[in-house]
């Protein structure tokens, strides 16, 4: 496990765990939302497919994401492991409800220095109704490539609770 992508739909935690994982493998940790967005109203960084391609090309790093559209394969085919966490909406919403709020709430900046917003509750983009309303997909999209012959290589390790993510994640060493 030397280049490793934590996959799953918004708010099952890919951050979290792909710090946690990052610590205990001594492996450079990438914040896609961070790549993706660089400015105001979620403005896309002009470098970000260059960015990624080079952070792919490294022979060690670890990615919180099933991959934006114009970078997953690359990711797909140069990761050596994917680390699923797919959880039942039942997990996930609680989660990501409770972190928009907060973020709502405090007016916390996050990637390219942009805030959640009450408006911005009743738009299709926002983490909460995205959850809801991709989670099939996304668990779909996930295990189709689990099947895909392109990425045989990978090694996946599909988690379906928070506890076993957990207990797996204190097994793993350097």
């Amino acid at each position: 496990m030397k280049r490793i992508l934590v996959a799953g739909i918004t708010g099952a935690g890919k951050t979290t765990m792909a710090r946690a994982l990052a610590e205990r493998l001594r492996l450079p940790f990438h914040e896609m939302d961070a790549l993706r967005f660089s400015g105001p109203d979620w403005a896309t960084d002009p470098e970000f497919e260059r960015k990624v391609a080079d952070l792919a090309a490294g022979p060690e790093w670890i990615v919180d994401s099933f991959g934006y559209p114009e970078v997953r394969d690359l990711l797909w085919t140069r990761a050596d492991t994917v680390v699923w966490l797919d959880y039942p909406r039942a997990v996930i919403m609680p989660r990501v409800l409770r972190r928009s709020l907060s973020r709502t709430l405090r007016r916390e900046r996050v990637f390219g220095g942009n805030v959640e917003t009450v408006s911005g509750w009743f738009s299709g983009e926002h983490p909460a109704w995205w959850a809801w309303s991709q989670h099939g997909a996304r668990r779909a999209d996930i295990g189709g490539r689990g099947r895909d012959p392109r990425f045989a290589h990978l090694q996946v390790l599909r988690f379906h609770s928070p506890r076993r993510a957990e207990a797996w994640l204190r097994t793993v060493r350097p």
